[in-house]
């Protein structure tokens, strides 16, 4: 339950860029479960998805800062911002169907050289678009809730938050008591997520079950009702049912709806997920928002030293202007610059890249990805539909995952 709604208890995350596209997330609504869009690099995705050009028109604007260390004059129209979050979300909306619901995911850390500002317009212009909850995410949003306190669904709207420590919902409930307004649900994300990590580099000392357990006895001392969901590493309907058991609300899952059919990840890089070996994923520190990163051995981003291109992106500046990839480049071009190409090891141009399909961030258990489907006579692996996935964890007992029907 999560206000009057009843729901299959099964909520599919938002992955970025264009990886949870609206398809995925309305097929599991279709199925009666959460399924979330994800709005990072919502520009990009608009010019995809529905021709349009924002894009375009932002680098023709601000083309000739090109070459230009100090990113601080580049922004972004707020306007354009509003409509491009209006457009993406609000086709997503008319196409809905089926009791279940669809959220958008909003990550602090898109600070885009206006933090306060352009967080503002996302938040509000997915309200104003009939989004049916919003998962804030990648931050603490100590003031999202006061952004969006006069917008006229914001008690209507499901609002929940992504945390990985007690701590932060402390913080976050704290900091947001003044709204007299709760969180409708909380996402625990342990340790074995995709992409950013809540976590330092000793994330592997933390544990998912320990982390929803302490929360879960605090809200019960607080005499606080809000429904817990954790997420990472939940990869079968057994994993999904010894967390029901222990009193979560739901599950979130991920790392097996990259690889459906509607998933946006080209179908040669969804075979490279597929083929990962355990020894094909790491944690690293390459993304400059400063938060640790799970990603595949094999990113073509690793190590690239592309030219920052934050006059047609620039998701990531800051509100000065910058950002550590930035700062990377242009020191490693001073070191050599007569080179033709150099390489950034400690930094990636984060946004370029993950438009381009470049930066294969995933799940702690994307090397069990292959033994979920078949593996076809050429050596590929046969891509499965979200509706086979969403029914396998409703469905499945243990640590069994049902194969498909061969193609």
């Amino acid at each position: 339950m999560l206000g009057k709604r009843e729901l299959v208890p099964i909520m599919v995350g938002g992955m970025g860029v264009d990886i949870s596209t609206s398809s995925l997330a309305l097929e599991v609504a279709r199925l009666g479960g959460v399924g979330h869009i994800s709005d990072a690099m919502i520009h990009t995705v608009c010019d995809r998805r529905y021709d349009t050009s924002y894009v375009k028109e932002k680098l023709k604007k601000y083309k000739e800062n090109a070459d230009n260390r100090d990113k601080s004059p580049v922004k972004f129209d707020l306007g354009k911002l509003a409509e491009a979050t209006r457009l993406h979300i609000g086709k997503a909306m008319d196409a809905k169907k089926g009791p279940g619901l669809v959220f958008v995911n909003c990550m602090e850390k898109l600070t885009m050289n206006a933090p306060k500002e352009t967080l503002a317009v996302r938040l509000k212009s997915a309200l104003d678009a009939g989004i049916e909850g919003i998962t804030l995410a990648a931050g603490l949003h100590l003031a999202s809730f006061s952004l969006i306190e006069d917008h006229p669904r914001f008690r209507d709207a499901f609002l929940g938050i992504i945390v990985s420590s007690l701590r932060a919902l402390q913080l976050f409930i704290r900091k947001t008591a003044r709204n007299r307004r709760l969180p409708d649900y909380v996402v625990v994300e342990g340790p074995l997520a995709g992409g950013h990590l809540g976590f330092g580099m000793d994330w592997a000392k933390y544990d998912l079950a320990t982390i929803v357990a302490e929360i879960k006895a605090w809200l019960s001392a607080e005499k606080l009702d809000i429904p817990l969901i954790p997420a990472g590493g939940i990869f079968t309907g057994g994993d999904a049912a010894a967390f029901l058991e222990n009193g979560a609300r739901a599950v979130q899952v991920a790392t097996r709806f990259t690889v459906v059919e509607e998933a946006g990840l080209p179908d040669d890089v969804k075979q490279k997920y597929f083929k990962a070996s355990e020894s094909n994923i790491e944690v690293n520190q390459i993304s400059p928002t400063g938060y640790p990163m799970r990603m595949l051995t094999e990113s073509p981003a690793i190590g690239a030293g592309i030219r920052p291109n934050c006059e047609a992106y620039g998701y990531i500046l800051n509100g000065e202007g910058s950002c550590s990839y930035i700062e990377a480049h242009f020191r490693e071009t001073g070191r050599n610059p007569d080179a033709r190409r150099i390489s950034v090891k400690e930094k990636t141009c984060l946004c370029t890249q993950m438009r381009n399909f470049n930066l294969w961030t995933c799940g702690h258990n994307t090397y069990r990805l292959k033994d979920t489907t078949r593996r076809r006579d050429d050596g590929s692996y046969q891509v499965l539909t979200a509706e086979h996935v969403f029914r396998d964890y409703q469905y499945s007992a243990g640590d069994e995952i049902a194969l498909p029907a061969p193609a």
